[in-house]
C-alpha cells in the first residue's frame, strides 16, 4: 500500500513539474492591423502597425510581425525592439523570438544595450534560459572607459561579461589591449587575459599569457611569461604587478630587470619599481638573492647585496648595495658592507671593512675607491685611504709578500692593475727572487713612499723614495715571527672566485625552492585565472558605498 502510494506521488510530481516547466504562450498587446493569410502565410497572424507583444518580462515592439500561434513563434521586421526589464535592450531589422524554448536571433544593424555598455554587430542570438547572447560577426562594444571590437563574443547578461575567444581588441585613451582569448566584466571593467596577449601605450609594452587589468583603476597583475618593457628597460618576472596611474611596478619570483641603454641587468626574487615619466628618473628596489651585473669591456661585474637601489636617469644610474656585499669580476672579487657606485662620474665606493682581491693581491683599507673611465669603459684608477694593505704570497715559498702605508693609489691597464704608489709610513716585506727563481733574500724595510710595478699580476719591481731604512736578510737569519708586519690578515678563504660565490648559503637555499616551485607550476595545465572576489561581488559593494554616501548626506 504504501509502495502504491509512494508511486502515485510521483506521478503527480512528474505532471505537476511538467506543466510549471511548459512554456506560457506569447502575448499580442497591441497591433493596428491584424490579418490572416493562409495562402501568403500559413498558419501565422500578420501584425502591422505600432507591434506590441510580450512573453514572460520581455516586450518585442516593431512595425510588422508573423505570429504563429501554434508554434508559439514570433517573427518581427522593422525597427524591432526587445527590451528585457532594465538590464538589456536589443534593436534591430529583423528578428525571431520563440516562446518554447526562450530563444531569439536578431539580425541587421543589432544594437543591444545594458546599462554599462552598447553592442553593435549584424546577428545575434540570445537565451533567455541561460541569460546569454552570442554572436559570430564582427562587433563593437562601448562603455564608459573603453571600446572593444572582435570578430565573435559572448555575453553573460546575469554576469554582466563578454567572453572572447578570437581576436579581440580593447581601445583606452591610454593603452590598448590585445588578445585571443578574454572575460571582459563592463560593470566593474575588469579583464581577465588567457593565451598570448598584449598591452600597449605611449610608456610601455604589456606581454602575458595569463593576467588581470583594472580598465577603471588602471591596475594589473600578470601571471605567467609576462613583461613590461619600456624604451630602456625590460621588466621581467614569474608574478608582475602594475599600477599605471603612479607607474609602479613589483615582480615576485625570478625577477629580471634588463636595461637596453647601459648594457646591464638586475636579478632577484622580488623587486620594487617606480618611474617618473617627465623627469625620466626611476628606481628600483630588488632584494632576495639580488645581484647587478653590469658589462665592463666584454667581462661583467657581479654586485650582490641583501637590498640593492637603482636610482637616477638612463646613463647616470646610481647603485646602492647593502648588508654583506660582495662582487666579482674575471679579474677582481671582493667584499664590504656596503657599496655606492655612480656611473655618472664612474666612481664606486666601498663601504665598510671593504677588501679586494686583484688576481693574487689581497688589498684592505679603511676607505677604497674605483674610479673608472666613462669612454673607454674600462677601470681607470683604485684609492685605499687610512691603513692600506696589500699581501700577495710568494710565489713559491709560504712566505707572504706585504706592503702597508697610510694611503695606496694604484693604475689599471687594461683593468689590470699594473702600478701602486704608496705614501706615508710605508713598510715593506718582499721575498726577492733572481731569474731562476731562487730566493735571493728578504726584503725588510720602510721608507716614506713606495712605487710598485707588477707584470703579470705580480710584483715586478719596488722602488723606495726618501727616508729608506731596512735591509735584505738571508731566509735563514729573518726569523718566523718577524716576517709579518703589524695588522697582517691574510683571508684568502674568503676570497670570491666565481659569480656563485657572491651569494650566501642562505639565499643559494630560497634561489633552489623558488626554481622547483616554479618548474612544478609550469607543468601545472595552463588554466585561465578564476575571477576575484572583488569582480564577482562590484555590484554589490558599490550598492553598499552608495548606501553608506547617501546615510552620510542624510
Amino acid at each position: 500500500m504504501k509502495k502504491f502510494l509512494f508511486y502515485i506521488g510521483l506521478v503527480l510530481f512528474a505532471v505537476t513539474f511538467a506543466q510549471a516547466q511548459k512554456s506560457s504562450k506569447i502575448n499580442v498587446e497591441y497591433a493596428d492591423y491584424f490579418d490572416i493569410n493562409q495562402t501568403e502565410i500559413p498558419d501565422a497572424a500578420l501584425l502591422t502597425g505600432n507591434v506590441r507583444v510580450s512573453h514572460e518580462g520581455v516586450v518585442f515592439t516593431c512595425n510588422k510581425a508573423y505570429f504563429f500561434q501554434k508554434e508559439n513563434y514570433i517573427k518581427a521586421f522593422g525597427d524591432v525592439q526587445m527590451v528585457q526589464g532594465d538590464t538589456l535592450f536589443l534593436n534591430s531589422k529583423y528578428a525571431e523570438y520563440s516562446g518554447e524554448v526562450k530563444k531569439a536571433f536578431a539580425t541587421g544593424n543589432v544594437i543591444m544595450r545594458s546599462p554599462e555598455s552598447t553592442l553593435v554587430t549584424d546577428t545575434i542570438n540570445f537565451d533567455r534560459n541561460t541569460q546569454e547572447a552570442y554572436y559570430n560577426t564582427f562587433g563593437t562594444i562601448t562603455s564608459k572607459e573603453n571600446t572593444l571590437k572582435s570578430k565573435a563574443g559572448r555575453y553573460y547578461a546575469n554576469e554582466k561579461k563578454f567572453k572572447f575567444l578570437t581576436a579581440v581588441t580593447i581601445t583606452n585613451p591610454k593603452y590598448t589591449i590585445k588578445s585571443n582569448h578574454l572575460d571582459y566584466y563592463t560593470n566593474s571593467g575588469h579583464s581577465y587575459l588567457f593565451g598570448p596577449s598584449t598591452i600597449t601605450s605611449k610608456e610601455n609594452y604589456i606581454y602575458t599569457e595569463k593576467g588581470f587589468y583594472d580598465t577603471k583603476k588602471n591596475l594589473a597583475y600578470f601571471k605567467r611569461k609576462s613583461y613590461i618593457k619600456y624604451k630602456d628597460r625590460l621588466i621581467e618576472g614569474d608574478s608582475l604587478y602594475y599600477d599605471r596611474n603612479r607607474e609602479y611596478a613589483s615582480a615576485t619570483n625570478n625577477v629580471k630587470i634588463t636595461d637596453t641603454i647601459n648594457k646591464g641587468i638586475i636579478k632577484g626574487h622580488y623587486a620594487e619599481i617606480y618611474r617618473n615619466l617627465k623627469t625620466e628618473k626611476d628606481s628600483v628596489m630588488i632584494t632576495k638573492r639580488a645581484v647587478a651585473i653590469t658589462l665592463v669591456e666584454k667581462d661583467s661585474m657581479y654586485i650582490h647585496g641583501k637590498k640593492m637601489l637603482i636610482t637616477g636617469k638612463p646613463g647616470e644610474r646610481v647603485i646602492r648595495a647593502f648588508n654583506n656585499v660582495r662582487f666579482y669580476k674575471t679579474d677582481m672579487s671582493g667584499k664590504c658592507d656596503s657599496i655606492h657606485s655612480d656611473q655618472k662620474i664612474a666612481l664606486t665606493k666601498l663601504i665598510g671593512r671593504p677588501i679586494l682581491w686583484n688576481y693574487e693581491n689581497q688589498m684592505t683599507g679603511d676607505i677604497m675607491h674605483l674610479i673608472g673611465n666613462n669612454k673607454t669603459e674600462k677601470l681607470d684608477s683604485l684609492k685605499v685611504l687610512n691603513n692600506a694593505f696589500i699581501i700577495s704570497k710568494d710565489s713559491l715559498g709560504t712566505g707572504y709578500n706585504q706592503v702597508k702605508g697610510q694611503n695606496l693609489f694604484g693604475k689599471f691597464r687594461d683593468n689590470k692593475l699594473y702600478e701602486v704608489d704608496v705614501i706615508k709610513n710605508t713598510e715593506v716585506i718582499y721575498y726577492m727572487r733572481n731569474d731562476q727563481n731562487e730566493l735571493i733574500g728578504i726584503n725588510k724595510n720602510v721608507s716614506s713612499k713606495i712605487n710598485l710595478t707588477l707584470d703579470k699580476n705580480t710584483i715586478d719591481s719596488i722602488t723606495f723614495f726618501n727616508q729608506v731604512d731596512g735591509d735584505i736578510y738571508p731566509e735563514k737569519d729573518l726569523p718566523e715571527n718577524a716576517r709579518k708586519l703589524r695588522g697582517f690578515i691574510w683571508r684568502g678563504d674568503e676570497r670570491i672566485k666565481s659569480k656563485d660565490d657572491i651569494f650566501p648559503e642562505e639565499e643559494n637555499e630560497l634561489d633552489a625552492k623558488i626554481q622547483a616551485e616554479s618548474k612544478a607550476d609550469m607543468k601545472k595545465k595552463n588554466l585561465p585565472l578564476k575571477p576575484s572576489k572583488e569582480t564577482l561581488d562590484y555590484d554589490k559593494n558599490n550598492l553598499k558605498q552608495r548606501i553608506k554616501l547617501n546615510h552620510k548626506i542624510w
